[in-house]
């Protein structure tokens, strides 16, 4: 009995979710004037003037209605605009979205505990996923902790879709299919998906009410890949998750009308916990260079990924391992909580598993063997091809940054994020000779169901602080000056979106309700300003801080000209991923991420120089 009250004493994962404030609708004038401040650095000055005019017009006209008609749908909803981003950011898409959206990011374990080294693969595949099923496990019994910032509780609803979610291709739209439920909500999936060879197998987490232990767990993987390897490869199905999202949906419908058992199988997947993909390439990674490591992990083979899966764990030949993502149900940080978890109690237990080496009579492995046709076949080769031929074209470096990190930054009173961000935008210039319009992720989960909102780090004070740091006539103290300046408004910036006032998403509600109105597109959208600055998806720079952990994770750049840029800080180091198109001439991932680093030392030098 005592335990029980003690358990019951202690805060639920999802308790809070009724009590979280609404997403807030912010006022018309601060948000125009906020935006007509970050277009700014793109602008002559007659230009501006143009846009000013064009801002005016639709706060006193248009844009008054729209505004008054978006906190109309905001008393109905708790979040006016869930459906909405859902929607026009992930599941309208028609792109690859394995490609263009998803997310990834290399397992640290290289740095401690596991090293590279061949024939650990699935050993270490057995420990990580048993680690990976007690947060699960933790999840279902509402134990996760619940996260905060400062004293605010945040949304954990997006930790409800890591398990059982897939996303499911429309010919206009995508869904999502969530199973996943507690333990006072019911029954929920617990069986595993294996990717091995281009075949796919299942086996259940759970056997007579017990979870599997790592060694049965390894018992499982080790029947799969002896299979895998001493018989033919299969179709590699999964490869079809990677093609445009409506031939995709076309495919998919092919594929069910060809044999009805085809849709329990996809469904057996969809369902799953998660998938585990036992890739037999062995990249190369070092605690300093991840590179390798990551691009595979992102835009490796094809056949040994679902796509679509909200949590894909890869596991490579030589004993080291990556996360892919499907990005539409949640952002990385709720990934991040749980590979770190399971990063911690790995370490806990040295990389080994310390409980009982028997393993009980537990069914086998099954097989889904899909009904496919010459058709299907020729698909999945086409589908291969054009993957292989789009990610050739990717350049991405992954790289630490290992003079300092977040301890010295804090010693300095520097917010370790806004650092890089001004960094980034310093070595944008240098190698650009221009600003570069940014795009940074602020959360806003304290709000119901919140997500993202735009930070828009190309701030006038950061262009200012750049141009000077460029100009050999200005000298230490003015440079200082204005890059305190800059510090201070990004910091500003980044509180107000925290808190339900940044501007990207309202403007964004503003068009969504013209569109549902059938109204004309408000001449504020047509305007070269607004594209310019990076509005309607036309960032160059894509970037997003994933956390103070040893894990850092990347998605691929927003504009064929852009670059994606992500990093994790930590006490020591600065780990950053940085990718661009090898087909455009004017970017280089490598460049730009070797000039952050020096940027990093300037921005350093410039601190300790005044100070003498």
């Amino acid at each position: 009995m005592e335990k029980q009250v003690l358990e019951s004493s202690e805060e639920r994962t999802f308790q809070y979710q009724d009590s979280l404030p609404s997403l807030p609708v912010p006022p018309l004038d601060e948000s125009l004037s906020k935006y007509l401040d970050a277009v700014k650095p793109f602008l002559n000055q007659e230009e501006y003037r143009r846009t000013e005019d064009i801002v005016r017009k639709f706060e006193n006209g248009i844009g008054k209605d729209l505004h008054q008609k978006l906190l109309e749908r905001a008393k109905t909803r708790r979040n006016w605009l869930e459906d909405w981003w859902l929607n026009v950011a992930y599941l309208d898409l028609r792109i690859s979205t394995q490609i263009h959206c998803n997310m990834g990011g290399p397992g640290p374990y290289l740095e401690h505990c596991w090293p590279p080294k061949v024939g650990t693969q699935l050993e270490r595949a057995s420990v990580n996923i048993w680690h990976t099923l007690k947060f699960w496990d933790l999840l279902r019994a509402e134990k996760v902790a619940i996260e905060r910032s400062g004293n605010a509780v945040l949304d954990m609803n997006q930790f409800r879709m890591l398990f059982c979610t897939c996303k499911i291709p429309g010919y206009t739209r995508d869904s999502i299919v969530n199973f996943f439920k507690t333990e006072t909500e019911g029954e929920c999936p617990s069986h595993l998906i294996v990717l091995c060879r281009g075949r796919v197998f299942a086996f259940d987490a759970i056997h007579e009410g017990n979870m599997v232990t790592p060694p049965e767990i390894f018992r499982q993987l080790t029947y799969i890949q002896k299979r895998c390897h001493s018989e033919p490869d299969g179709p590699g199905l999964a490869a079809l998750t990677s093609d445009e999202r409506t031939k995709w949906a076309e495919l998919r419908e092919y594929l069910i009308n060809l044999d009805p058992k085809n849709l329990i199988l996809l469904e057996k997947i969809q369902r799953s916990l998660f998938v585990v993909c036992l890739d037999d390439s062995s990249p190369h990674a070092t605690p300093e260079d991840y590179t390798e490591l990551t691009r595979l992990g992102l835009t490796g083979d094809p056949t040994v990924r679902w796509g679509d899966k909200s949590y894909n764990s890869i596991f490579f030949s030589n004993g080291i391992c990556s996360a892919f993502c499907d990005h539409s149900p949640f952002d990385a940080m709720a990934l991040i909580t749980m590979l770190a978890y399971a990063e911690k109690t790995i370490l806990e237990n040295e990389g080994k598993w310390k409980g009982s080496d028997k393993v009980r009579d537990i069914p086998w492995p099954e097989e889904l063997v899909f009904t496919v046709d010459q058709k299907v076949i020729n698909e999945i080769g086409r589908t291969k091809e054009i993957y292989y031929k789009k990610v050739s074209d990717l350049q991405l470096v992954n790289y630490a940054f290992t003079s300092f990190g977040k301890a010295l930054l804090r010693t300095k009173k520097l917010h370790p994020d806004t650092f890089v961000q001004l960094a980034l935008q310093l070595a944008y210039y240098k190698c650009h000779g221009r600003p570069g319009c940014c795009y940074e992720t602020a959360m806003t989960r304290r709000f119901y169901h919140g997500r993202t909102e735009t930070i828009r780090s190309c701030t006038v004070e950061a262009v200012e602080w750049c141009k000077s740091m460029l100009d050999p006539s200005d000298g230490t103290y003015q440079r200082l000056q204005l890059m305190h300046k800059a510090f201070a408004k990004h910091n500003k910036m980044r509180k107000e979106c925290e808190n339900g006032k940044g501007f990207d998403r309202h403007l964004l509600g503003l068009l969504l309700i013209a569109q549902e109105q059938g109204l004309p597109v408000p001449e504020l959208y047509v305007d070269k300003a607004f594209t310019a600055s990076g509005g309607g998806g036309n960032f160059v720079l894509s970037t997003s801080l994933t956390g103070y952990t040893r894990f850092s994770g990347s998605t691929l750049p927003m504009v064929e000209h852009g670059y994606g840029f992500f990093y994790s800080i930590r006490d020591d180091r600065i780990v950053i991923s940085c990718s661009s198109w090898k087909s455009c001439p004017e970017t280089d991932a490598e460049v730009l991420c070797r000039t952050v680093f020096q940027c990093f030392q300037d921005m350093l030098q410039l601190t300790v120089t005044a100070q003498l």
